[in-house]
């Protein structure tokens, strides 16, 4: 019995002596291995790390064909996962998990063990999104190029939509490779459902005339050439008659509201030659007055009673001119200073038959229009929220400033850079300075009121109705003040999708779209009141939406949110009518829908 005391003090002193010592540590895991006595207790105390493996697999397609597309780059949006799509446009990710403890007993033992160096948690080393792409498609797809992925999606389809593209020439009486030109590029977007221009950027043609845009996504465009002056060394005199080439409107109009839409579906290429024509030109200057010296101020120049880009003159602020060249014809000059002191002047200017010099254009501040609003708000609980009510009325903007509004101007133009404007920010928490809006250019505007209380039932302007007229805003002229009637008892409106009950088996083909992106639109009828408005629908296909203003509207459902839908358009809209429902709302009205929704190509 002492000898076995002994033996097994032997053997813990071993134990004790392997923690401190490399050689020992080995001797006692021989013996350890040998001894059927020991090695069920070591094997309790001790554990081994086997990460696993979560895979996810997936494909990259064209969105157009559905045929697969091979030597896509597939990555995670912060760039630690990366893959090439295989020839049949396929990619594999194997994200590491946590890591697996054995139960006791099993496997082999380990006497030493350390941290992993991977994350315990799974869903932490799994990326929440995946990206794609690759030349010749697009890299944005519509919005659509983010790819969320869920903590167990196993299988993911990418599609990517294929770059459309315009190719052209520009045709010159007298081509030498020298006169290359400027081409500027715009697509029609939709700014609060109605038609604009924006520029999608320029692009210098070849020596031989060729141009091209890429990378284009389907729409509507328009194309016009920027002025060039025509210096052919074999006839450029400069002391001579001037000759140059006017803005050219695709294919030959006269103006960009008369040019020609060029209409691109994914993937297509469209040819678009055009042939500007050879003009005299004439030296003009117009000389600036009220600018501060070494104020930079830009220059924007077109045909009096056809807006169009393409025209330019400079600004020379020593001798504080706008200068230039121009072919015959009658212009409007407009120059804008920006900064603390903003100002705009406008001038027009008449080129006939030789040099021309206008009148002084004189430089005036911007307006500030003041903005008043009036609550009648007919809910206790709406009241209640502000200071004490009287007669049910209250004022707001002269001696407190509502947080729950805001106001903006957005320019009314085809085209253009003008900026819009919107309420001056606060000074702090604390400010009760009246409403107002700085840095207002003369121009048109549409006047948006946002709330997040009740709704804006009146903006008016010196009687004008400034829900269904334009803000005018005159040179260096006085604006009268914006005035707003907010009230709390618009109608409520709730109702479903045909078909996506969680109910009903029909309603799994709406909750396997992008149902986050579902929405309903209230589209005001001509006449009939009303604002627009938009709810998102749920998930299992219900909506509802709060303090619609009264009025009659067109209600469609859409599968997908709709940035282009021109809802000013009676014209754009009434290709919805067989799937519309109209309805006609007053104050405090609820109402209940019941809504066929409208899917992509509809």
């Amino acid at each position: 019995m002492a000898s076995m005391k002994y033996q097994a003090g032997f053997l813990d002193s071993k134990c004790m002596f392997g923690l401190q010592s490399v050689g020992a540590l080995a001797l006692g895991a021989v013996f350890l291995c040998c001894s059927g006595a020991i090695n069920p207790l070591c094997a309790q105390t001790t554990r081994t790390v086997e990460p696993e493996s979560d895979t996810l697999r997936g494909t990259v397609v064209n969105s157009l064909t559905h045929e697969p597309i091979g030597r896509a780059l597939v990555y995670s949006p912060d760039n630690r996962y990366a893959t090439m799509t295989d020839g049949q446009g396929r990619f594999e990710f194997k994200f590491a998990t946590a890591e697996r403890e054995p139960t006791p007993g099993s496997g082999a033992p380990s006497i030493a063990w350390s941290p992993p160096s991977y994350p315990r948690d799974a869903a932490s080393n799994r990326p929440f999104m995946m990206m794609a792409r690759k030349t010749g498609f697009l890299p944005d797809n519509d919005g659509q190029q983010v790819f969320p992925l869920s903590e167990t999606q196993q299988e993911l389809t990418i599609p990517l939509a294929p770059e459309a593209l315009i190719i052209g020439h520009i045709l010159l009486p007298e081509p030498d490779g020298s006169n290359r030109i400027q081409v500027e590029l715009f697509r029609r977007q939709v700014r609060e459902g109605r038609e604009h221009w924006d520029s999608v950027g320029t692009e210098m043609s070849r020596s031989d005339g060729a141009f091209r845009f890429a990378e284009l996504a389907a729409g509507s465009y328009k194309l016009v050439t920027h002025e060039l002056l025509d210096r052919d060394p074999l006839t450029f005199n400069p002391r001579g008659q001037l000759f140059g080439y006017p803005p050219a409107y695709y294919p030959a109009a006269t103006d960009f509201t008369t040019a020609s839409v060029i209409r691109l579906s994914a993937g297509s290429t469209v040819e678009a030659n055009v042939s500007p024509a050879r003009r005299e030109y004439y030296a003009v200057k117009l000389p600036v007055g009220g600018a501060a010296l070494g104020v930079p101020i830009r220059i924007q120049v077109s045909l009096q009673g056809h807006e169009a880009p393409g025209y330019s003159l400079g600004y020379n602020p020593g001798e504080q001119l706008i200068q230039g060249l121009l072919p015959e014809g009658t212009y409007v000059v407009r120059a804008t200073a920006y900064g603390p002191n903003a100002m705009t002047g406008v001038s027009t200017l008449t080129v006939k038959g030789g040099p021309a010099e206008g009148a002084t254009l004189s430089m005036v501040p911007n307006s500030s229009i003041l903005v008043s609003v009036r609550e009648e708000f007919q809910h206790r609980e709406t009241a209640t929220q502000g200071p004490t009510e009287v007669d049910g009325m209250r004022s707001a903007g002269n001696g407190r400033r509502p947080g729950y509004l805001q106001v903006s101007l957005l320019p009314i133009e085809e085209f253009g850079f003008a900026p819009g404007a919107s309420l001056r920010p606060p000074k702090d928490p604390d400010d009760d300075s009246p409403l107002v809006i700085e840095n207002v250019q003369p121009g048109r505007y549409r006047v948006l009121v946002n709330t997040a209380i009740g709704f804006a039932s009146s903006i008016t302007s010196n009687g004008a109705d400034l829900q269904h007229q334009p803000l005018v805003v005159a040179l260096g002229g006085a604006t009268p003040p914006i005035e707003i009637t907010v009230r709390d008892d618009g109608a409520e409106v709730e109702g479903a999708i045909v078909g996506a009950s969680t109910r009903d088996p029909a309603g799994a083909g709406f909750r396997s779209q992008r149902q986050s992106q579902s929405n309903v639109c209230f589209i005001p009828m001509t006449g009939g009141g009303g604002q627009f408005r938009t709810a998102w629908v749920s998930p299992d296909g219900t909506f509802r939406l709060q303090q619609l203003p009264p009025g009659v509207y067109r209600v469609l459902a859409f599968d997908r949110q709709q940035p282009d839908l021109e809802y000013a358009s009676e014209e754009a809209v009434s290709k919805y009518e067989s799937k519309a429902q109209v309805i006609r709302v007053v104050a405090g009205q609820k109402v209940h829908l019941q809504l066929p929704l409208i899917t992509q190509g509809e």
